[in-house]
């Protein structure tokens, strides 16, 4: 496929009729609320970097949305969270064993009884697709020992077990439910890009998810949605029509931040770009264990990870609970058990007693051992362990809060399982005084009940800032003042003087897009199959594809009728800003077929 203006192509296969315009072919998300009106309900799947769950509410009652409570670790003996940990285990022929707690503790009670050579535990491994430049379909990730596995098919094995115990929990309490009368919501983060939202897309359908039936939503827009149906005191405060207010999707990998306003009709437009970074709770265990590898060694850490999983678990599970509770102005010691295990390998691998390496760590006068098993620290070292991400996230906030478009935001929301920390909260009051701070109830599955509720109403949302300036590139008439002698070139056909790899641009960085804004451009065929490039930027008036900073967002693949003549097949492309996803649509003008185009952003 060529350019996307009169002359304005980066090949030859195709050549433009008219100038680009915007018209309406149909309003995509009037049809998905009418696809909705087929469907019995709503699931939605939030596939977390720590922990993940599922949540459903049927169509007649969209606002009861039911959550699994049934996610038991065997390690701790007791429920832990009304999410279970992302953590998927492959048996020894490399198929898929189980998920979640119950992944962790099959694994851990073979490494006990010297059984799991060639089992393989996958944790923690969604970061994989944070800001991935290299992001592929073979992109790999690593087990508990190191050993890389394809990255699509973990994500794809964790997808089909929710959508298994989803189905499993139905069966259970509905007679005649069947799959297809599903719609399927998968939560994101917003500063994903979108060859991660393609991955995940690609990864529910390899899953067997019937993808007209998926819709991704993003994780903080989720929350937001959410808060609309939270207690009448919350309510109250973000209720008035032109209500502006911040949500921030504290989880475990990142810091998900979006800002909407309130419409007149109850609608929400968001007012700010999507943005945040990789400032979530898990940099927090990071640092707790990167303690301890000072005091024991790397290999004592290693060892205790590798061999003696049940108490690493453990450990984890334990420093959670003190995570969230812990309070920036705690005068007191904090305390944490020493399992027998981490003793026996100090002893074992250095030669020397936990208390005898603790003593000649720089730890020294501000840690101690009480009782034996239990790891007395000073207060400030636990803040430091916080520190790291908590001040990139405060800093990241106080920029964008000076910027014009949020000097009214009032308010800011708090959601996510690394948002329930007390030290968290207090940080944010301490360091943003003049804002309201609040952390709804079971912050922790704020998002996803919000996906459910998205999933049921998509138009609550009316329209997104855009991330980047997008467009294709092209030839254009060369303007002296805009263009580089050296770029021209003279056509002798026509006369006239262009410029090649000009950026043209369909939508702008910060501009307000309202949901399913449209491009249309107009075809005239010279190739029944073409790939053509889109890029992107997020410089607001960029001049050249080539320009520092333009990349290419995707390919665009189109493949038209062969049973039709060539010469018939003159066709419009649409592209669909404000989405969750970027849609393109061909529509062929003389039978008046429709498709969705594929965009590959994947390398």
């Amino acid at each position: 496929m060529g350019g996307y203006l009169s002359k304005s192509s980066t090949s030859s296969t195709e050549t433009v009729a008219a100038k680009s315009h915007s018209y309406l072919l149909e309003s995509p998300t009037e049809t998905v609320a009418a696809k909705l009106q087929s469907y019995l309900l709503v699931a939605a799947f939030d596939f977390g970097t720590t922990y993940s769950g599922y949540a459903f509410s049927f169509r007649d009652d969209p606002l009861k949305v039911q959550t699994n409570h049934n996610w038991y670790s065997g390690g701790a003996g007791k429920l832990i969270s009304l999410k279970t940990s992302t953590s998927v285990l492959l048996n020894t022929d490399g198929k898929f064993d189980s998920f979640g707690f119950e992944a962790e503790d099959r694994y851990a009670s073979k490494a006990e009884d010297g059984e799991h050579k060639g089992w393989r535990l996958f944790r923690r491994f969604k970061m994989v697709l944070h800001n991935n430049k290299d992001l592929s379909r073979a992109t790999t990730v690593k087990d508990m020992e190191g050993n890389s596995y394809p990255a699509l098919e973990i994500f794809s094995m964790a997808i089909k077990f929710l959508q298994k115990h989803l189905l499993d929990s139905l069966a259970n309490q509905v007679d005649g439910i069947k799959e297809n009368d599903i719609y399927y919501v998968i939560t994101v983060p917003a500063i994903w890009d979108d060859n991660a939202k393609e991955f995940m897309r690609m990864a529910a359908e390899e899953a067997g998810l019937d993808g007209t039936r998926v819709k991704l939503a993003l994780e903080p827009e989720a929350a937001s949605i959410w808060c609309e149906a939270l207690d009448v005191d919350i309510q109250h405060k973000m209720a008035g029509i032109g209500t502006q207010y911040m949500v921030i999707d504290l989880g475990g990998g990142t810091a998900d931040i979006s800002a909407h306003e309130k419409n007149d009709d109850g609608t929400l437009k968001e007012i700010h770009k999507a943005s945040g970074g990789p400032w979530g709770g898990i940099y927090v265990d990071d640092n707790y264990l990167k303690f301890l590898e000072q005091i024991l060694g790397e290999k004592v850490i290693t060892e205790l990870r590798t061999k003696e999983m049940t108490d690493f678990f453990d450990l984890i599970s334990e420093f959670e609970t003190k995570k969230r509770n812990f309070k920036s102005t705690s005068k007191d010691k904090v305390t944490f058990r020493i399992c027998t295990s981490t003793r026996s390998l100090c002893k074992q691998i250095t030669g020397q007693e936990f208390e005898e390496r603790l003593a000649a760590s720089k730890y020294s006068n501000s840690v101690i051992v009480n009782g034996g098993d239990k790891l007395r620290v000073e207060p400030d070292i636990v803040k430091d362990w916080f520190n790291g991400p908590i001040n990139n996230l405060v800093d990241h906030l106080k920029s964008i809060l000076k910027e014009p478009k949020l000097k009214t935001v009032q308010t800011i929301v708090v959601v996510g399982g690394f948002g329930e920390s007390t030290y968290v909260q207090e940080r944010l009051r301490g360091e943003i005084p003049d804002k309201r701070l609040i952390v709804p109830a079971d912050a922790g599955l704020v998002v996803l009940k919000g996906a459910v509720r998205f999933g049921h109403n998509p138009a609550i949302i009316t329209s997104r800032v855009m991330k980047y300036t997008c467009g294709v590139g092209g030839i254009g008439i060369f303007d002296a003042k805009i263009h580089s002698e050296d770029k021209k070139y003279f056509d002798k056909d026509d006369g006239k003087w262009w410029v090649r790899n000009c950026f043209d641009v369909f939508v702008r960085v910060n501009k307000d897009v309202p949901i399913d804004f449209q491009i249309t451009q107009e075809f005239i065929p010279t190739a029944y199959k073409t790939t053509s490039p889109i890029y992107r930027t997020t410089a607001e008036n960029p001049v050249y594809v080539t320009d520092p900073g333009c990349e290419l967002l995707g390919k665009l693949e189109l493949e038209l009728p062969r049973d039709i003549p060539l010469s018939e097949l003159d066709h419009d492309i649409t592209f669909l800003f404000g989405g969750t996803e970027l849609v393109v649509k061909v529509r062929v003008r003389k039978t008046g077929q429709e498709k969705i185009l594929k965009l590959n952003c994947l390398k």
